[in-house]
């Protein structure tokens, strides 16, 4: 199904469509595949003020009315599921396979959502801990905190919106989100099917713009939470100026994988390939560095050489192919520089490092010194580095090794080992036998150090979505 000639945008739950200003691309062609109407500071602030008006009515939304919006996000994504799979193919170069995926974790996300809202519960407990508080019981619920503002980033533009807006709606917080201005078409589909439902008037907005018109999604006090998803200079730039809401940072990764000598090969390989080189590497927990074991680090490289080599690159609506376009060719021109500093510094390619406009080949390297942005910053690509180490504790102190703290991948048997890396990683997850690239979307996920504050995964974000209100009965 093609795109339509032109998309609106939806302010307090209706369509408006002044202009048809912003242009969105066809990743792959390079061509505009579509046009979506563009929110001014002016839409901005009605939309706040709707939210504002919708506090009330939104916080006495009974659970099950709740409940049933989300379940009726759920029958309409997946009755539009083939074409929300193509527009999110098209926006965001992402393979077609890839992006099935993701519509998948959408309906899952709004489902959990669904579950999640009916079981916002609070705690009795006991008051009478001294003499003085005898007579006393104790009891706090949790309240919707608010009017959220949301802004998600162009490389799950489903999935990375759905984590924002589905426990909003069960929390009972109306929201203004502002989505890439790359990839806005997915989220003006969410938006569309919200519309259909009968959500209270200004509970909701969904306003694609220039981020150099968004300021009020960030400094705007009558908003009660800032929800930001994307990188790190922009996430603590944006914190800084928040004010005195509460803000929840999704940043970047420079996600790490260690293979220790026990390890099954044949599953590390096939594992450590979709996690560096799925949706051409752009997720902020796609592994980047991979720590192999001396003793077999050299059969490592050369199986995990040739499983790179023979992943298909191409058109992203290919079935067969695995390595679409990145998002625009300004950001693989950035990684192939970075390549060839790290080259240049005496690394050595081991395959790819070539580009074509957007398109960046699978890249292996090694020997690549600790100070090349290659290893320090996040590639945000298709580019992995091999290391190989002889101690486990170096190899963690190496993970460890980063300003950045998301997740990690161990691949050992050893339980002990297991223990001893969830204990000692700066990381906000470590995934055992797998690769840091792994979520599912109920889990609480999040980063430390310049990672990020807080945690997504609904019940997390529904934490942070609401405050804590506490009520004390005195018997006289």
């Amino acid at each position: 199904m093609p795109l339509a000639e032109t998309y609106p945008f939806y302010l307090a739950n209706a369509p408006e469509a002044p202009n048809a200003d912003l242009e969105v691309t066809d990743k792959f062609k390079g061509t505009v595949a579509t046009r979506v109407a563009m929110a001014s500071p002016a839409d901005i602030d009605r939309a706040i003020a709707a939210a504002v008006d919708a506090t009330e009515p939104m916080r006495r939304l009974p659970a099950h009315k709740r409940q049933a919006v989300l379940n009726h996000c759920v029958a309409r994504f997946t009755a539009r599921y083939d074409e929300l799979a193509e527009s999110l193919c098209i926006e965001a170069g992402k393979p077609i396979k890839d992006s099935r995926g993701e519509v998948t974790r959408l309906i899952d996300t709004f489902r959990i959502a669904a579950e999640e809202s009916v079981r916002i519960n609070g705690e009795v407990f006991p008051m009478d801990i001294s003499a003085r508080a005898e007579g006393r019981f104790g009891m706090w619920k949790r309240v919707p905190i608010g009017p959220c503002s949301f802004i998600s980033p162009f490389n799950f533009p489903l999935n990375l919106a759905a984590h924002k807006v589905a426990p909003a709606i069960a929390a009972g917080c109306p929201f203004v989100l502002k989505p890439a201005s790359r990839t806005p078409i997915g989220a003006l589909i969410i938006g569309e099917i919200l519309a259909e439902t009968d959500l209270p008037k200004g509970a909701f907005s969904v306003l694609p713009c220039h981020r150099d018109g968004a300021d009020l999604f960030t400094t705007d006090a009558r908003l009660k939470l800032l929800s930001f998803t994307g990188s790190p200079g922009v996430g603590w730039a944006l914190k800084a100026k928040a004010g005195k809401k509460k803000v929840v940072l999704e940043l970047g990764g420079n996600a790490a994988c260690v293979v220790d000598a026990d390890a099954d090969l044949d599953d590390a390989i096939d594992r450590i390939i979709v996690g560096a080189f799925y949706q051409s590497g752009q997720s902020c927990i796609g592994v980047q560095r991979i720590i192999v074991h001396a003793d077999i680090y050299d059969d490592f490289k050369a199986r995990f050489v040739k499983a790179t080599e023979a992943l298909k690159a191409g058109d992203p609506k290919d079935p067969e192919t695995f390595v679409g376009p990145m998002i625009s060719e300004k950001e693989a021109k950035r990684l192939k520089g970075w390549i060839d500093e790290a080259v240049a510094g005496g690394a050595t390619i081991l395959c790819g490092g070539d580009r074509e406009g957007a398109m960046l080949q699978a890249t292996v390297l090694e020997g690549v010194p600790r100070d090349a942005k290659c290893y320090r910053e996040e590639a945000f690509g298709p580019m992995a580095l091999l290391t190989p180490f002889d101690d486990f504790d170096a190899a963690l102190a190496e993970v460890n090794d980063s300003k950045f703290g998301l997740q990690a991948g161990i691949f050992t048997r050893d339980i002990y080992k297991a223990h001893k890396a969830w204990d000692e990683l700066d990381v906000g997850g470590v995934v055992i036998g797998d690769v840091p690239s792994w979520r599912v979307d109920h889990m609480p996920y999040g980063g430390v150090k310049d990672s990020g504050l807080g945690r997504e995964g609904i019940r997390y974000a529904i934490e942070d979505m609401t405050e804590i209100r506490l009520m004390v009965l005195r018997t006289p």
